[in-house]
């Protein structure tokens, strides 16, 4: 004879089994959600007034310090001492001194990550080779990267600059609606594009140049970084504000 699980309840109908609980739905980010988050991890912020933060869009002080210094200490420790081992570990150093200022003071250590990788990478390719120059060859890499990708997004009819600036302007994704919008967007990305390629043409000439083109690639590297950067996104800023709307007479 075989026993029932639940003696109890041995002669009686089985009960009705429970409804299972209804699961709600997963909410599904809108379009434009996805990109003022695109926006945000890119690190574009809104000022007070609506307009694009731009010194706390490059870091800030202390984000524009971790993207200058650890060039400008290799250029000076090598520039003076002659000898790459000294100005890459300086460099290292400094990178390395920013991780920790961020872990101490809490903040988000994405950029400072970032900025210690791309200069470990630098300095292990600069040590593989024994030239001081190619330090900098990563970042023609990247350059290069960006201006594709920004290319391919102009020709897919979703310009970058688009994507960075509209949730600022609390244009979401609507502006791909109007041509206008669409145009102006095109052509601050291709001012983006346009500070991007200018390093290359200014940069990589004096790379092929060898030992005796090192001081002025390490400046310029550092004069056409975070400072032009910035301007670049301010000139894009500008150039893609709406028009403004027509009073009624």
């Amino acid at each position: 004879m075989t026993v029932p699980e639940n003696p109890g309840a041995a002669g009686r109908e089985p009960a009705e089994p429970l409804p299972t609980a209804v699961q709600p739905a997963a909410v599904q980010p809108t379009a434009a959600q996805l990109a003022e988050g695109y926006a945000a991890k890119a690190g574009l912020h809104r000022s007070g007034n609506g307009n694009i933060d731009v010194l706390k869009s490059a870091g800030g002080i202390q984000g524009i310090a971790e993207s200058i210094l650890p060039g400008l200490v290799f250029l000076v420790a090598f520039t003076i001492a002659r000898e790459l081992p000294l100005a890459l570990v300086s460099a290292l150093a400094v990178a390395a001194a920013f991780t920790v200022a961020r872990l101490i003071q809490r903040k988000p250590l994405t950029q400072a990550l970032a900025g210690i990788a791309g200069v470990g990478l630098s300095a292990w390719l600069a040590n593989t080779t024994g030239k001081a120059e190619d330090f900098y060859v990563p970042g023609f890499f990247t350059n290069a990267a960006y201006i594709v990708v920004m290319a391919i997004s102009i020709a897919v009819r979703w310009p970058f600059a688009g994507l960075l600036f509209g949730f600022i302007r609390n244009e979401g994704l609507d502006w791909r609606k109007q041509p206008a919008r669409v145009r102006a967007y095109r052509i601050g990305t291709w001012v983006i594009i346009g500070v991007l390629a200018l390093r290359l043409l200014v940069q990589l000439p004096l790379y092929f140049m060898g030992e005796a083109g090192f001081s002025a690639l390490a400046t310029t590297r550092l004069l056409m970084g975070a400072p032009l950067y910035i301007l670049g996104i301010w000139v894009a800023w500008l150039l893609t504000r709406p028009a403004p709307a027509a009073t009624p007479s």
